[in-house]
């Protein structure tokens, strides 16, 4: 297969739109239908009636506590076929029963992955003003077939999924998971794509003084139901929002459309709200997911450079640790205030810019999830009757490419007419997930065939190629179906490479067959066992003289870009994930310390549903079970961060606690024989 290099950072894009009408219709309006209407969903507050999809389940019965001790307005929750009562709110045996008796403006799903799509429709199905949709793991054609439905209609609005929810610290509203403590009522709007860096930025502002005005979590997925541009939107027109914070990481264009956004908004206005932000994932290795569903980067979209200088030129004031947006944000809104918004940049720059420093040398080949092998691939497209003819590369082959687009929230079709993808060459042509087949009398063929110049004979054999790719995608659950063809003689596949999505078999048990081609074997040992803990490792190349430890994939790429500028050098990526165990905290520091070339261990925690005082009580038997030998820097922020950090000190053991990330950083550095490396 054709090897593809290292993507321009704003390579143009062929944006050929195809029909997205063929979809099922939900509204009951008979307007248009039109999905920004929902916009104003996202104005939560003081008002909003929430309801819980899920309503009894552990996670969602500790939610709804704490909501409710807090001031959230809950009407109740749904169990479906149960008419009951919960902590002191009713049960509803359906979402329609809730709708009509409890007039809910919000509903917060707890669901599991493999239930959260069909949860989504039945709020979509009675309108609930806002939905959001806080699991992980929904498999990616659950949500394309969602977004077919939502595109339909112009009543409901989704934030997520995968994402940590929506928060008004103003108006006492939480419609999601996120930790409370670190909460303050004020005017400045947080919009992220990762949960705990949205909690290191709300508690960088809340130290600071400042609050929170409405914190907005779009998630981490590749298909959500808010993007960027909806929350800037609705922080500009926000009275109690003064100043405003966004964190993006890898994966998809949505931070250059806030670029684009925010040079436009700053042209608009003569007293601009002040705006900082944050990239994750500079340090991330090409081509790998890292933690989040969603944080990949997929042909023709930007590196996290780009998004990071894109956004600095639109005049956002760029840092590189959540820590700073405190101070740097007070000090801005002090300078719109004096000077009345001119040059908002000023004297507030990082230490020095980022460079553009990788761990490892750049790969081209994407783990999203399942890559199977080529002669797996190929023999999946012979099962759809399509010639294979394996050969070499020719300069008569042709690369088509059936992925999804997560702007358009649909599946695409990308399409070169040379053997692999060039930006400047390589159409891109979205169509509508439901009711699609393709035939020679499909528009999209035909387009297609005009960006290839390919003579109207060859459209039947174009259709049946993608026909064949279509019901693989479908079927199998895929997310990126690649093949260089050629049309010189006859219309034949030389080569292929099948992504499928693991979501679908994790959370759902689909797809059994397709795992099954895995061979683990064949994978990097510390990986595999690290994904049988419920952990997510890569082990990065090079020095890699510091071990990480860290809850939360946006958190994860951000210490090892903060470790990495600093001067330190990473041996991993490791991300427990949210809920992360004393046993999980011990399975990852054995994993770690696996690696040889670790001098010290930085273990970075910030507690929402992890709290801190059980990392800590994981670190310390962890230490005395496997009598470690490799200094640790311990820094644990968020819930029960005081309690944790005592129970460090007073451990007895070489574990050194800290409360803020640079001194913490610069004493692992130390430890693990990096200082000469910083300047």
């Amino acid at each position: 297969m054709t090897r593809f290099s290292s993507i321009p950072a704003e390579a143009p894009r062929h944006l050929v739109r195809s029909s997205l009408n063929n979809v099922r219709k939900f509204s009951t309006s008979s307007r248009l239908c039109d999905y920004a209407e929902t916009l104003k969903n996202l104005k939560i507050g003081a008002h909003t009636r929430v309801l819980f999809q899920g309503f009894t389940g552990k996670q969602a019965t500790i939610v709804a506590q704490e909501s409710l001790a807090w001031g959230t307005k809950i009407v109740g929750g749904v169990k479906p076929g149960v008419d009951s009562a919960h902590l002191g709110r009713p049960i509803f045996p359906s979402v329609r029963a809730a709708r009509i008796r409890g007039e809910p403006d919000a509903s917060a799903i707890f669901v599991p992955g493999d239930q959260t799509a069909r949860a989504i429709e039945e709020a979509i199905e009675e309108e609930i003003p806002l939905v959001v949709a806080v699991a992980e793991h929904v498999p990616i054609h659950d949500m394309l077939r969602v977004h077919s439905m939502l595109k339909s209609q112009s009543k409901t609005r989704l934030l997520g999924a995968n994402c940590p929810g929506i928060i008004s610290p103003i108006g006492k509203c939480r419609v999601g998971f996120q930790p409370l403590p670190c909460f303050s009522p004020g005017n400045i709007g947080i919009v992220t794509k990762s949960g705990t860096l949205s909690y290191e930025a709300v508690a960088s502002t809340t130290r600071s003084g400042l609050g929170q005005s409405l914190c907005i979590g779009i998630g981490g997925d590749p298909l959500v139901g808010t993007n960027f541009v909806d929350a800037l939107n609705i922080f500009e027109e926000d009275p109690d929002t003064l100043g405003i914070i966004l964190v993006g990481e890898i994966g998809g264009r949505a931070e250059l459309d806030a670029a684009d956004w925010i040079k436009d908004y700053h042209q608009r206005n003569t007293n601009p709200k002040p705006i900082m932000g944050l990239i994750g994932g500079m340090n991330a290795i090409p081509g790998r997911i890292m933690g989040h569903a969603g944080a990949w980067a997929s042909y023709g979209e930007p590196n996290a450079y780009a998004k990071y200088e894109a956004l600095e030129r639109a005049g956002v004031v760029m840092v590189n640790h959540p820590e700073k947006f405190g101070v740097g944000i007070k000090t801005l809104l002090k300078s719109r205030t004096s000077t009345n918004g001119a040059n908002q940049r000023r004297g507030l720059h990082t230490k020095r810019r980022m460079t553009r420093s990788l761990n490892g040398s750049p790969q081209s080949q994407q783990t999203r999830s399942l890559f199977v092998k080529r002669f797996q691939a190929l023999e999946m497209i012979k099962e759809k009757s399509i010639p294979v003819n394996e050969a070499a590369t020719s300069e008569s082959d042709i690369f088509l490419s059936l992925t999804i687009d997560r702007t358009a929230l649909s599946p695409c079709i990308l399409a070169s007419p040379s053997a692999g993808f060039e930006p400047d060459l390589t159409g891109r042509f979205p169509f509508a997930y439901e009711g699609t087949e393709f035939s020679r009398e499909h528009p999209l063929i035909e387009t297609v065939a005009s960006h290839l110049q390919l003579p109207t004979t060859a459209h039947d054999n174009l259709a049946q190629i993608f026909q064949g790719l279509w019901q693989i995608f479908t079927e199998k659950e895929a997310y990126l179906l690649e093949v260089r063809a050629n049309t010189t003689d006859t219309f034949e596949v030389r080569d292929a490479r099948f992504g499928f999505d693991d979501a679908a078999f994790r959370s759902s048990g689909r797809q059994a067959e397709v795992q099954q081609l895995r061979n683990p074997v064949e994978e990097v040992a510390e990986e595999v066992e690290a994904e049988r803990n419920g952990i997510f490792y890569i082990k990065l190349k090079g020095h890699g003289s510091i071990g990480i430890l860290v809850n939360g994939a946006g958190l994860a790429m951000n210490t090892v870009d903060a470790l990495t500028i600093r001067g330190g050098h990473c041996a991993n990526f490791l991300d427990t994930g949210g809920k992360a165990t004393t046993e999980m905290v011990k399975s990852s520091l054995r994993i770690i310390t696996s690696d040889r070339r670790v001098k010290a261990i930085f273990v970075n925690i910030f507690g929402g549903l992890t709290k801190c005082d059980m990392i800590a009580e994981g670190i310390i038997q962890a230490f005395e079970e496997m009598k470690l030998n490799v200094p640790v820097v311990v820094r644990l922020r968020g819930t029960n961060e005081a309690r944790g950090q005592l129970m460090i000190s007073r451990s007895g053991l070489p574990l050194e606690a800290f409360d803020g990330f640079e001194a913490a950083a610069l004493r692992v550095i130390e430890l693990a024989g990096d200082r000469k490396h910083f300047y």
